[in-house]
């Protein structure tokens, strides 16, 4: 009569057993799961926001051959430059980014001027028109503010404008070379002639820059010879300049 009983009861007792751990799992599957309704916590980003502030340099003379030059860009040194040709409509626009020592020297000159705080007015008594009218513009999202001038005795401001001419005629030089390359080959030892100018006499915003298309046009064979040879030449200056 006992041997009956414990049977039954000792079935049980496994089937307990196999079937228990199962339930627990399940339990604590449950347990683990957000409400209903929650949602996964979000990671906080310490993400420095980033400066919205824009500038801007624009330079135009009507008669001449470059008549007007806009160049906008970001706190990062990234845009676009334009540019239009004496007496044509449509201007020129190609993306342009600062080189990191052309970026040091442009807004460590923004900031001496203390531009947004300023109310200087940077033009001259002498008026010198006919060689062309610069503006300087900054906005940062709350406040915008324009400065132009054809000739400035502010030094800061006359070295801020030439800074981007630097950038506008290295720019610009790029843009025309690709031109010749395509169209026009006979046009590069005339180009090469300029650029060696504008290198002797600090004209170019970041001559490294142009180390790339240097290399290239020494040994492009749609250009003449006379141009991959001076390319070449302006290439190893630029390279042993310190």
């Amino acid at each position: 009569m006992q041997l009956k009983v414990f049977r039954p009861c000792l079935f049980l007792m496994l089937l307990f057993a196999a079937v228990w751990p199962a339930f627990a799992q399940e339990d604590t599957k449950k347990n683990d799961r957000p409400p209903d309704g929650a949602t996964a916590p979000v990671r906080e980003q310490n993400q420095k926001q980033a400066d919205e502030t824009r500038y801007q340099y624009e330079f135009a003379q009507k008669d001449f051959v470059i008549s007007q030059i806009v160049i906008k860009h970001d706190a990062l040194g990234r845009g676009e430059i334009s540019f239009r040709h004496k007496n044509d409509e449509t201007p020129i626009v190609e993306p342009i980014e600062l080189s990191t020592g052309a970026i040091g020297r442009i807004f460590g000159l923004w900031s001496k001027l203390r531009f947004l705080d300023s109310t200087e007015d940077y033009q001259s008594s002498k008026n010198f028109a006919h060689l062309g009218t610069y503006k300087l513009i900054m906005d940062d999202g709350k406040r915008q503010r324009t400065a132009e001038f054809n000739w400035s005795h502010n030094p800061i401001a006359w070295n801020l404008a030439q800074e981007y001419r630097r950038v506008a005629d290295q720019a610009i030089f790029i843009f025309d070379m690709n031109v010749a390359r395509e169209n026009q080959p006979l046009n590069a030892p005339g180009l090469l002639n300029q650029l060696e100018s504008m290198y002797k006499r600090n004209g170019l915003s970041d001559p490294r820059q142009l180390v790339p298309l240097l290399q290239e046009l020494s040994t492009d064979e749609h250009i003449p010879l006379i141009a991959r040879n001076h390319a070449d030449r302006i290439l190893k200056k630029i390279e042993k300049s310190p």
